[in-house]
């Protein structure tokens, strides 16, 4: 089942959001996507034909009991897995097209990551653990710190930054993690339950700040969640079951 996008009819702003929404390009395309692990009996069907597109400078969820496949398409998404068959464009280069120099080079450049877990490097500052991404590509150390400075501020860190990890609430390492995401100027987040070790309040205030992100950023977000109070959140819900896509609305 795939679901028709909802139009407000009903006044001139929300007529204008449409209009620009479907006017957006799309910065992410997913075509008949199938990944299947193992091989004879023992063979898993994880992802079985997913289509959908997410739009520049919008947000999508992904939602899914545990085993529907999201991770599993995040991956492939993020060019950290290959597809059975089918194919995944970000901005419009087929990933199967790329060597794997030419994907990592890929996701450092164009590609941001935020886990479950934070995944900050303990002994780092919050300005140093948003600046690795930058260290890798060799930025300047005044490049790199004024930029890491800006987006810890982006996310309401500024007064943090020098402040390790374990010094940190889970709310503003997650922040921290979005501020590294950001670093290289990416084209698309990928957030894998970002707010998973999180309370509910807190993890809307995540939540929320991505959308922010996003909007002012002009950078295409993929959001794994499980909470169904956070899809409202976003521009866009694609739904995977069993690995097949069952909803995709905006």
């Amino acid at each position: 089942m795939r679901k028709c996008e909802r139009t407000n009819r009903g006044g001139t702003n929300g007529g204008g959001r449409v209009a620009a929404r479907v006017a957006a390009r799309a910065a992410v395309v997913v075509e008949d996507l199938h990944r299947s692990f193992g091989s004879g009996s023992r063979e898993v069907h994880a992802l079985r034909g997913v289509s959908f597109e997410a739009r520049e400078g919008e947000l999508t969820a992904l939602k899914g009991r545990s085993g529907s496949g999201k991770t599993t398409l995040l991956n492939l998404v993020g060019g950290l897995d290959t597809p059975t068959s089918g194919r995944v464009r970000l901005d419009g280069t087929d990933l199967a097209s790329l060597d794997e120099d030419a994907r990592l080079t890929l996701r450092r450049d164009r590609i941001g990551f935020v886990f479950q877990s934070f995944g900050l490097i303990p002994v780092l500052s919050a300005v140093e653990n948003v600046g690795v991404p930058m260290r890798l590509r060799r930025v300047p150390a005044k490049q790199r710190e004024e930029r890491a400075r800006m987006l810890l501020a982006l996310v309401g860190l500024a007064d943090h930054v020098d402040q390790r990890p374990g010094e940190l609430s889970g709310g503003q390492q997650q922040r921290v993690a979005i501020a590294r995401a950001l670093a290289n100027e990416p084209a698309l987040i990928i957030a894998d339950e970002p707010t998973g070790q999180l309370d509910s309040e807190t993890g809307r205030s995540v939540m929320e700040l991505l959308r922010a992100v996003v909007r002012s950023e002009g950078v295409t977000a993929l959001v794994a969640t499980h909470d169904p109070n956070l899809m409202e959140l976003a521009d866009r819900v694609v739904e995977l079951r069993d690995g097949r896509l069952v909803e995709d609305e905006a």
